[in-house]
């Protein structure tokens, strides 16, 4: 694999995201040591802050484990890391990835919920548009938890709720950037209304339609959020 020179803004992820990726390639092996912070500096052309940072980020990942003295190890997939709280989405891969689990359940979820939708679940619905106080990350979070509920799965409501833990902080920081560009709030909302209009109306095939271009539009304004940090 060919190193590149790091020149954007965020160094210590762009750093982050290279490991990263050589570790997925095989450059560097599960078990395997990696170079030393000395040594990476000089592979990507940074300084040593910005190693120990990206060295953080896939610390925090599960990827590299930190032993104190020794140097950093590179651990062997486990794939419950991929619903806990320290998954950082600050890469643009990560974010693509993790939209495109959600395309593959949510439609499908909103499509289930227009079929087995009851009272107490449109009410429960209808609450969270009529709350004044309940907006952003709240909102949005409760909104499609409800619409999982509506569903009747379990499954389908512990498994979305491990994918929005696992994005929180990512939502968090993208609702602050919709603080700002009202269009974006206001597309949401009437794309979550007719997500809603669709479940109480019993339309299944219109659930799954509104959903999947909901989802479509977040990933895009996401994406455009993290480029403008």
């Amino acid at each position: 694999m060919q190193i590149q020179k790091i020149s954007t803004k965020k160094v210590s992820d762009s750093v982050a995201e290279q490991i990263e990726e050589m570790i997925r390639s095989g450059t560097f092996q599960v078990g395997e040591k990696l170079p030393s912070v000395r040594e990476l500096c000089e592979m990507f052309g940074v300084g040593r802050s910005a190693v120990r940072d990206a060295i953080t980020t896939l610390k925090g990942k599960g990827i590299v484990d930190v032993k104190q003295g020794e140097g950093t190890y590179i651990l062997e997939f486990d794939s419950t890391r991929l619903f806990n709280n320290h998954l950082l989405l600050t890469q643009p891969r990560d974010i693509s990835e993790l939209y495109q689990v959600r395309k593959i359940l949510e439609p499908g979820i909103a499509e289930l919920a227009a079929i087995h939708r009851k009272e107490a679940d449109l009410q429960l619905m209808a609450d969270i548009f009529a709350n004044p106080t309940m907006n952003g990350w709240d909102s949005d979070y409760l909104l499609h938890t409800a619409i999982a509920k509506a569903a009747g799965n379990e499954i389908i409501i512990q498994l979305l709720e491990f994918i929005s833990t696992t994005m929180k902080n990512a939502m968090i920081d993208f609702h602050h950037y919709i603080k700002k560009n009202p269009t974006t709030a206001q597309m949401m909302e009437i794309q979550h209304f007719k997500i809603y209009e669709s479940i109480k109306l019993g339309k299944p095939e219109n659930a799954k339609q509104m959903m999947m271009e909901h989802l479509d539009y977040v990933e895009k304004e996401l994406l455009n959020s993290l480029a403008l940090q």
